[in-house]
Parts: structure tokens; sequence; C-alpha cells
């Protein structure tokens, strides 16, 4: 067997063993790459990390929907085209792996996975963290980020978040009446609790307490939704805040032109912003 040959064996081999993990050998070089480039990022301020490495991937290609693959939910890799959640959780991943002192690619899927799934436990599609208020909340409860909304002025608002629920033929894996229903509990344990967001028209005067390398959440008025789009805070040469993101706009991860503040008012729907703080 030529080596070439041996090394996809073994990674395929590899991949089949975990079960639970999708990456392709191109994603697996690109986390390779990944490593060399973030080496020596790490800053005092993991705020700082975090944007900096958020700025290694500039202009990657936005694609939705890359983690509904197969007929069983697994944890997907995928470096090569990001959509607004998997940029966060991809850069947040990569930004605990530097503290971590680690480089090694079964510590940076134990992060994603801890990242992305409900108490960091891959169990089923309905275990990923769908809604990114629960994505807060959840990571809030291992300590990872902290929902700082309510410090910077923000005010409560009772909604109920259901669109998945309401709207079960988007998505297919909620054909499976299992799914459904864990998919409908957890909106029920959702809508226990009221959403903080700081309204748009408060944000430019409250912008001095946000940090760059805040995880930015764009709450909406989209019935039955919390966020429609997220990114990470970065404070730019002018002083003021903006979006690091995988934009729908441009279709590929960039630096919002326009302050966050600004920004937001092109949004259709958007009332505000939730804030996290990476811990």
């Amino acid at each position: 067997m030529k080596p070439k040959h041996l090394f996809y064996f073994l990674f395929i081999t590899q991949i089949t063993i975990a079960q639970q993990i999708t990456c392709s050998p191109k994603d697996r070089q690109a986390f390779e790459d990944k490593i060399i480039a973030i080496d020596r990022l790490l800053e005092n301020d993991f705020g700082s990390t975090v944007v900096s490495i958020g700025k290694t991937f500039m202009n990657v290609p936005y694609v939705a929907k890359t983690l509904e693959i197969g007929e069983t939910e697994s944890l997907v890799v995928n470096l090569h085209g990001l959509d607004c959640t998997t940029f966060v959780e991809n850069v947040l991943a990569f930004s605990l792996m530097l503290r971590q002192e680690k480089s090694d690619f079964d510590s940076f899927t134990q992060n994603l996975k801890t990242i992305r799934y409900k108490n960091g436990k891959l169990n089923g599609y309905s275990s990923r963290l769908h809604y990114f208020t629960d994505w807060i909340q959840n990571n809030e409860s291992k300590k990872l980020v902290r929902d700082i909304t309510a410090d910077i002025g923000g005010i409560e608002l009772k909604k109920d978040i259901n669109f998945m629920g309401t709207h079960r033929t988007l998505y297919p894996f909620l054909a499976d009446d299992e799914n459904y229903a864990k998919i409908l509990k957890t909106e029920e344990t959702l809508n226990q609790k009221s959403l903080c967001f700081l309204p748009q028209n408060k944000i430019e005067a409250n912008e001095h307490l946000i940090h760059s390398g805040d995880i930015i959440a764009l709450a909406t008025s989209i019935k039955g939704l919390d966020v429609t789009h997220t990114g990470i805070a970065t404070r730019e040469k002018d002083g003021r805040i903006h979006l690091l993101h995988a934009s729908t706009g441009s279709m590929q991860v960039e630096v919002s032109k326009l302050p966050l503040a600004d920004y937001l008012k092109k949004i259709k729907n958007n009332i505000g912003i939730i804030v996290s703080r990476p811990l």
C-alpha cells in the first residue's frame, strides 16, 4: 500500500472508530494549517486572542447548513465553509486550545463538542444547542462564557421561542418524532426565562462597555426566534466596535465596514443585541 493511500486508510479508520466525528482529509489538513497560523497569538487579554484567531478566518466562505450531514448527528469539523454560529464555535475552540497549550486534533474536537452540545455531550440531534440563547446559557453553565447583557444596559423581553417546533418541515432531522419531541422540550425550558437584550437605540451609548472578543448575538422581532445572527466584537482603528462575522451579505468572513451600532440599523427585524463574554 502506498504511503498516501495508507494515510487515508488510517484517517478514515480513525473517524469510523470515533463514529460521531465527520471530518474530511481536506479539513484535517486545514486544522493542521490553522494550528501553525495561530501560533504565538495567545495574549494576556483573552478577548484579544479571540479576535486575532477570528481574523485568521477572514475571507473563508459563508456556507449554510454545514452541520446537517447524514442521517444521524455527528460532530462536523468544517473549516472551509462557515455559518455565523460555526464561525464563533471554531474560533472559541481554537482560542481555548491556545490557553490550554494544546495543539492536537483530539483536543480541538473535544473543545468543539463541549461548546456545541448541551452539557458538552453529543447525544443525537436534539443535544446540539440550536437556539443561540440556549447556547449562551449552556456555555455559561460550563463557565466558558458569561452573559453580560444585563450589566451593560440590557432589558428583559418575554417572548415565546418556538420557531423550530412551529416550522418542523424546515428541519429534516425533525421528521423523526423523538427528535421533534425533544426540541419541543428544549423550547419549553427556554420559555421559562425572559430574554435580556440591549436595545438597538442604546448600543452606541453603551458601546464602551463591550470588549473586543465579546460574542454578539443579534436579537430579532421575528416570531418564534431569539437570534438571527452572531459574530465577535472587535474594536477597530476608528475606536468603534465592529462585527467580525461570517456574513450573509459578502458571503464570507469579514469585519463589518460600519460600526456595529450603525450596521444593525440596516438589518430588518433587528431589535438589539445579546452580549456574552468568553471567560
